[in-house]
C-alpha cells in the first residue's frame, strides 16, 4: 500500500484540478485576520475551532469542500434515509467527550451490534467453527503484540501464525484491511498493538456527518474555500484562498496525511522534511462502502446484523445488513483488493457486492437490488484515502506530526498515537493542537486539569481491538 511516484503525481493533479468555488453563497466576507486559522472542517478542525472559541480568541475555519465533516460524511439524499459514507462509530463512551456533546445537541445515539456472525459458504458458522476462528484471532493478536515489544518495528504479516488454514483471508481482513485499510504486510506491528481498545461503540442515528455539522454550527467557517498557499514564520501565518488572504498568529492544519504528502497545499517555506517524511510513512489505507437497497429482505437477516465470511482469500468483505431497520445493506471492502476494485469504478464495486452476497445468501439477491451507491475515498481530492496506518518502522511518525514548526500545528487522526483511524482520535487531536496554539500566542498558560484527566483516562488499556468490536 506504499504510495508510488505515479500515485503522488495523479493525486496532486486531482487536487490542482479541484474547483475553487469561493465562500458560501450569502455568507459574510472572509475575514482578513484572526488569532488562529484552522484549515479543514472535519472532526479535528471543528474540535480545534471550538476550543479556540472557548478561550475567547478569534478563529476562522477554511474548508476546501462544500460541507462540514471531512471523512465524516452522511448521505441522506440517495436513499431517503441517512447513512454514513465515512466514519460511523464513536468508541469508549465513558471517556469520549463527543458522546456527551452529541447528546447535548439532541442527537440520538444507538449501541453498535456486538460481535460479527460468520458465514461458511451459504450457512452460518457452527459453534465449533466460531470458537476456532476466535482462538486463531487471539493467537494472531498475541503474536502482533509480542512482536511490538521487540527492538525493530516489523510488518504484522511477518509475525502471523503460519497455520491459519481457511481463516487466512478472514484474519487478513479483520486485522488488516478492515481495521487499517491496508494489508498486514504494510502495517506496523507497533502501531497495531498500540491501538487503543475500540469497544462499546455508538452510532449517531442522524449520521456522524450530521453530528460534526451540528457541533460546527456556531463555528466561523468558509466552505468551498481551499487553502492554496500558506506562508509561515515564527511570528505569524498568511493563508491564501480564492476568496482572499487571512493573516493569523498561528495556524492549525488538519488535512489528511496523504494531502500533506502530495503537496495539496503549498507551504512557504516548505514543511520541514521531518514532518513530510512522517506524513508519507502514515499514508492512508483504502476502505470503502458499497450500499445496496434490497427489497424484501432476501438475505433473511435481522436489524443491524453484521457478517464476515470464512475465507482463505483477501477478496472478501464485511456485511452490515438492514442498517437501523432499513432495507440498506452495506458491504465494506479494503486493503489492496478494495483499492483495486475502487479504481475500477462504482459499477464494478456494486457488481462485486452483489456477487459476494449471492455467493453467501443465494441468487435472490441480484433481483432484489433497487438502488445502490458506493464510496471512493481514494479518489476524493481533499482526502485521498480513508484512514492513516503506519508503515513498518513508521509508528513514531505520529508523534513527529504533533511537533510544531514556527507557528504551525498539525492535527487529525494521523497524529493520535492510540486512537488513529477514528473520529474520537481526530477530535482529541484538534483539542490538543488548539491548546498548543493558544499557548503559543499567550492565550493559555497551563493545560486545564479536566483535559489532563481526560487524556489519562483514555490511555490504551489493551493491545488490540476486541473481536466483537465493529470495524469502522
Amino acid at each position: 500500500m506504499t504510495m508510488t511516484r505515479r500515485d503522488l503525481l495523479k493525486a496532486a493533479a486531482a487536487l490542482a484540478a479541484a474547483p475553487a468555488l469561493g465562500a458560501r453563497a450569502g455568507a459574510a466576507p472572509l475575514p482578513r485576520d484572526a488569532d488562529i486559522v484552522v484549515i479543514g472542517a472535519g472532526a479535528a478542525g471543528i474540535s480545534a475551532a471550538r476550543r479556540v472559541m472557548a478561550a475567547n480568541r478569534r478563529v476562522i475555519v477554511v474548508e476546501a469542500s462544500s460541507q462540514i465533516g471531512g471523512r465524516c460524511l452522511t448521505d441522506t439524499a440517495t436513499f431517503g434515509v441517512p447513512f454514513d459514507r465515512g466514519a460511523r462509530w464513536m468508541y469508549n463512551p465513558e471517556t469520549n467527550p463527543m458522546v456527551k456533546l452529541a447528546r447535548a445537541a439532541g442527537l440520538d445515539l444507538a449501541t453498535a451490534p456486538i460481535g460479527q456472525k460468520i458465514r461458511v459458504g451459504r450457512r452460518n458458522a457452527r459453534a465449533g467453527e466460531t470458537e476456532e476462528f476466535l482462538a486463531t484471532l487471539v493467537r494472531a493478536n498475541r503474536a502482533i503484540d509480542e512482536a511490538s515489544r521487540g527492538k525493530a518495528d516489523v510488518a504484522c504479516a511477518s509475525v502471523m501464525p503460519k497455520d491459519l488454514g481457511n481463516w487466512a483471508g478472514t484474519l487478513e481482513f479483520a486485522l488488516g484491511a478492515g481495521f487499517t485499510g491496508k494489508d498486514l504486510k504494510d502495517v506496523s506491528a507497533i502501531d497495531k498493538a498500540r491501538a487503543q481498545d475500540r469497544n462499546a461503540a455508538l452510532a449517531c442515528r442522524q449520521g456522524m456527518g450530521a453530528l460534526i455539522a451540528r457541533l460546527g454550527g456556531q463555528v466561523p467557517l468558509a466552505l468551498s474555500t481551499p487553502a492554496s498557499r500558506v506562508a509561515w514564520s515564527n511570528r505569524d501565518v498568511t493563508v491564501e484562498t480564492p476568496s482572499g488572504k487571512i493573516v493569523a498568529r498561528a495556524a492549525i492544519v488538519t488535512v489528511s496525511s496523504n494531502v500533506l504528502a502530495v503537496g495539496g497545499i503549498r507551504f512557504t517555506p516548505d514543511i520541514p522534511k521531518r514532518q513530510l517524511d512522517a506524513a508519507a510513512r502514515l499514508s492512508l489505507g483504502s476502505l470503502d462502502r458499497i450500499v445496496l437497497q434490497l427489497q424484501g429482505n432476501p438475505l433473511g437477516l435481522g436489524r443491524d446484523d453484521v457478517f464476515i465470511e470464512q475465507s482463505n482469500s483477501t477478496r472478501t468483505a464485511l456485511l452490515f445488513a438492514n442498517m437501523a431497520g432499513s432495507s440498506l445493506c452495506a458491504v465494506d471492502i479494503g486493503g489492496a483488493f478494495g483499492r483495486d476494485l475502487s479504481a475500477q469504478g462504482e459499477a464494478a464495486m456494486v457488481a462485486f457486492a452483489t456477487e459476494w452476497l449471492t455467493k453467501l445468501f443465494g441468487s435472490e439477491v441480484s433481483g432484489a437490488v433497487t438502488k445502490s451507491s458506493a464510496t471512493r475515498w481514494n479518489a476524493a481530492p481533499f482526502t485521498l484515502g480513508a484512514m492513516s496506518s503506519a508503515a513498518p518502522g513508521g509508528q513514531g511518525s505520529r508523534k513527529i506530526l504533533t511537533e510544531p514548526f514556527g507557528c504551525m500545528f498539525l492535527a487529525g487522526e494521523a497524529t493520535h498515537e492510540t486512537l488513529w483511524g477514528t473520529v474520537d482520535g481526530a477530535w482529541e487531536s484538534g483539542e490538543r493542537a488548539a491548546e498548543a496554539a493558544l499557548r503559543r500566542i499567550g492565550a493559555l498558560k497551563d493545560e486545564p486539569a479536566p483535559v489532563q484527566k481526560q487524556r489519562q483516562q483514555r490511555r490504551r488499556t489493551a493491545p488490540a481491538r476486541s473481536p466483537g468490536a465493529p470495524i469502522n
